[in-house]
């Protein structure tokens, strides 16, 4: 079996994501064989679609008697029949793991969003979506992960983050196939970890499907968001103590995308997410701010505006402070990609309003 090893680590910070899901930000690598699909053979030359078999020797054989005086006969013989290949159900292939364990509510969304929800057999409690999710929840930890309590599911694999690398070792030792998938740096990165995933469950083609399916939803959004003359600034809030985001983050880059200018880049203080403080967001006046705390924290623009001194920023004053979802903000996922497109509104919004004025 070949295996690759993705090892990635999120140095500090798992006290203020831990309750927004599971944002990793260091690369790693997967350690699970990625079992090969398993095709039907066809004896005609192969292609990359599926050959209609209606169209597949239709010529019949004609055979044409000896002249003689009677008029000749011609005998065509039946056209032969050309079945299509059969697909084998993933959830049926005793090739791809059927008993898979998700710690990773990224992981999870990706696992539902490809059509390997019938190889899941249980869940890490922070993964709520999609809703159906939650059935498969049995009180495992994914930043406590209990091993003993793994084994006992008889996994055939275990998905991870990648961020404790002592557990994988345990995985290792007691011969648990694992897959890891660290927290993205960009849109390609989601779109390697899902087709991966879709390879280790047999569920490429779905995989491929989805992932063309974000390649084109994400050209659509990004080509209706207007050329900025002057770039806006913006704020990112991961709690109401003022973290904050950079661009070296997933979610960082995708606001750098659309064009955005991420005022917490200014810190330098040599982390991706560092502690802002309240006057240095006053002091930056950003255009937009996206409160990535909303369920967890309760933080809306109401309070936002009622924090001292932050009734004076252009992003209060001009209604831009935008209640983001604090899941998909903390996930690499599927969903990325509406996030994607409530930032590039949030983006025509302030463009329009300025035209307006």
């Amino acid at each position: 079996m070949q295996r690759t090893t993705l090892a990635g680590v999120i140095a500090g910070f798992a006290l203020v994501l831990g309750a927004c899901g599971d944002d990793a930000n260091d690369a790693g690598a997967s350690d699970v064989a990625v079992p090969a699909v398993a095709e039907a053979a066809d004896p005609a030359e192969p292609t990359d679609e599926m050959t209609d078999p209606t169209d597949m020797n239709e010529s019949a054989v004609t055979t044409i008697a000896p002249a003689s005086t009677e008029e000749p006969t011609t005998t065509e013989a039946p056209p032969a029949t050309t079945e299509a290949p059969s697909t084998t159900d993933p959830a049926a292939d005793p090739d791809f793991p059927q008993a898979i364990i998700s710690l990773s509510p990224t992981a999870t969304e990706m696992l539902y969003a490809i059509g390997a929800e019938p190889q899941v057999l249980a869940v890490d409690d922070l993964s709520n979506h999609p809703p159906e999710a939650a059935d498969e929840m049995q009180g495992l930890s994914a930043f406590e992960p209990n091993v003993e309590a793994i084994a006992g599911l008889d996994p055939d694999l275990v998905i991870t983050d990648g961020t404790n690398p002592d557990f994988l070792a345990q995985l290792d030792t007691l011969g648990i196939p694992h897959w890891e998938g660290p927290a993205a740096t960009s849109f390609e990165d989601v779109y390697e970890q899902i087709e991966q995933l879709g390879a280790a469950t047999g569920n490429d083609e779905s995989a491929a499907a989805l992932v063309a399916e974000m390649r084109q939803e994400v050209d659509e959004i990004l080509a209706s968001i207007p050329a900025l003359d002057e770039p806006l600034t913006y704020y990112h809030e991961l709690d109401p103590t003022y973290y904050s985001v950079t661009s070296d983050t997933f979610i960082g880059a995708v606001y750098e995308v659309v064009g955005l200018v991420n005022i917490a880049d200014a810190v330098g203080d040599g982390t991706s997410y560092p502690q802002l403080s309240a006057e240095f967001i006053l002091d930056q006046n950003p255009d937009l701010i996206f409160l990535a705390c909303t369920k967890y924290c309760g933080e809306t623009a109401e309070s936002v505006a009622g924090r001292d001194g932050w009734s004076s920023l252009d992003a209060v004053q001009n209604g831009h402070v935008i209640e983001m979802d604090d899941d998909i903000a903390s996930r690499w996922g599927p969903r990325i990609v509406e996030y994607l497109g409530d930032v590039g509104e949030a983006v025509i919004d302030v463009t329009s309003a300025a035209a307006d004025g």
